[in-house]
């Protein structure tokens, strides 16, 4: 995919955070992706996507800290 969409939750209320990235991806048609931007680790959300959305997903990391995390996130 060559237009990636980006999502920044830097600045998001830590409570506000991971309905917005569901959202986000609920969102999405299938091939479609997006880039998620935190400052911290987001493996509970890894967790959290193959609880909630088995087989859906796909999850690749595109720079891994120590201070920015982007995750490509696509559905499938």
């Amino acid at each position: 995919m060559t237009d990636c969409r980006q999502l920044d939750i830097r600045r998001i209320p830590p409570p506000q955070k991971h309905p917005l990235i569901f959202k986000t991806f609920d969102e999405l048609e299938k091939g479609e992706a997006f880039e998620l931007i935190n400052d911290h680790e987001p493996r509970p959300l890894l967790y959290q996507f193959q609880a909630e959305r088995p087989g859906q997903f796909g999850w690749r990391y595109e720079e891994e800290g120590p201070e920015v995390w982007r995750v490509n996130i696509a559905k499938v």
